[in-house]
């Protein structure tokens, strides 16, 4: 059973994923309100994936993303974006991203980017 780590400033999108990746067979291991908070979870807990909110206050996902993958190469991130946040993603795959969901999604697309990226 592959581990998830989700970072996401709104509570309320944290449950929605961590419901989702439950019902498919993922183990929600830790959540994070920010990406400072993500990054000290990232090296605690030490996730197979990692969900990251691009927008967050204190430290925002792309910032995050180049601290995890600094720390951690082989990372595997999954940015979440809203729509027309285009440069956000470029710049986020640019620095280490392996796929990113736009909002609002769906469970099957969530879970479909999820296998793509299993080893």
């Amino acid at each position: 059973m592959k581990t998830v780590l989700i970072i996401d400033d709104a509570s309320f999108m944290r449950l929605s994923l961590k419901t989702m990746l439950e019902r498919n067979g993922y183990k929600v291991i830790g959540e994070a309100e920010n990406g400072a908070v993500g990054i000290l979870k990232y090296k605690e807990l030490k996730p197979d994936i990692v969900t990251m909110d691009i927008t967050m206050p204190e430290l925002d996902g792309i910032r995050a993303l180049k601290h995890i993958c600094n720390y951690d190469p082989n990372a595997t991130v999954i940015m979440i974006t809203s729509m027309g946040q285009k440069t956000f993603i470029l710049e986020a795959i640019k620095h280490g991203a392996k796929g990113f969901l736009v909002k609002p999604f769906k469970e099957e697309h969530v879970v479909e980017t999820m296998k793509k990226l299993q080893i």
